[in-house]
């Protein structure tokens, strides 16, 4: 049995004991395996492949940095459902399964303190604070690099931590992050940007420029439907914080976090 596997076996494992309230817990659910163990049984990745997570089949979710189709993403939930994990996930899959020279990431949020855990290597452009000019003026050369970056190898994950808090900021830097929004992948330049999905009301025009949308858990169906759900993706019945949901071929697709 794989490590990937057993991943699967245990949270599911986890969904029913919650889901059955009334049975006591006679013993602990397994917890689910650490990144590194997930990453060790995975192996060796292809150079254009970003880790995403764990299907339920144990199959890994890969997003193909080199094809520009899938465009930003968007990572919508509801507090606390685990988009800053998420995100902090993607990037310690780049340090571990790719060359700085391959992926690099930066990083703007509001809470610059919750990613003091994350390793400063070479692939770590910066963590930037939404409200300090130098998150605008990362935007900015971004936007710059994108233009003249035809035929770089080198991928750049843009991770902005609440696409509510960087929609306030100067017009110049909207200007040249709906650019890359629109033109960033094509370039080797993917936003992966997350919502608070109580708050979509805030940002109704940005959300169609995301192609793909990856949701955590949603308890209100009308929410969900806004951000572009439906009936078949349970969005309520998510585990909060460790499973995400996103939609591929016309299918809705369920996948976990490893533990930290």
């Amino acid at each position: 049995m794989t490590t990937t596997h057993q991943f699967s076996l245990a949270l599911d494992a986890l969904v029913e004991l919650k889901q059955d309230t009334a049975a006591p817990l006679s013993k602990p659910v397994p917890a689910a395996p650490t990144l590194d163990s997930v990453l060790a049984e995975i192996g060796s990745l292809p150079r254009e492949a970003l880790f995403l997570g764990v299907a339920s089949d144990g199959l890994p979710v890969l997003l193909n940095l080199h094809d520009p189709i899938p465009g930003p993403l968007l990572v919508a939930g509801d507090a606390g459902t685990g988009k800053t994990a998420f995100l902090q996930m993607l990037v310690q899959g780049v340090q571990q399964t790719h060359h700085a020279e391959n992926v690099q990431f930066g990083v703007i949020t509001s809470h610059p303190d919750e990613w003091d855990h994350i390793e400063a290597t070479s692939h770590h452009v910066g963590i930037f604070p939404v409200t300090h000019n130098s998150a605008q003026d990362f935007i900015r050369s971004l936007a710059s690099w994108a233009h003249v970056n035809n035929k770089a190898s080198q991928s750049i994950l843009l991770l902005i931590d609440d696409l509510e808090s960087v929609v306030r900021l100067e017009p110049d830097t909207l200007q040249n992050l709906r650019w890359l929004l629109l033109r960033g992948p094509a370039r080797r330049v993917w936003p992966i940007i997350t919502l608070n999905a109580e708050r979509y009301g805030q940002v109704l025009s940005w959300i169609p420029m995301f192609r793909t949308r990856i949701f955590g858990r949603i308890a209100k169906d009308h929410v969900a439907s806004a951000l572009g759900s439906d009936p078949a993706s349970a969005l309520n019945q998510l585990e909060a914080g460790i499973q995400f949901s996103l939609r591929e071929n016309g299918k809705w697709l369920k996948f976990w976090l490893p533990s930290r």
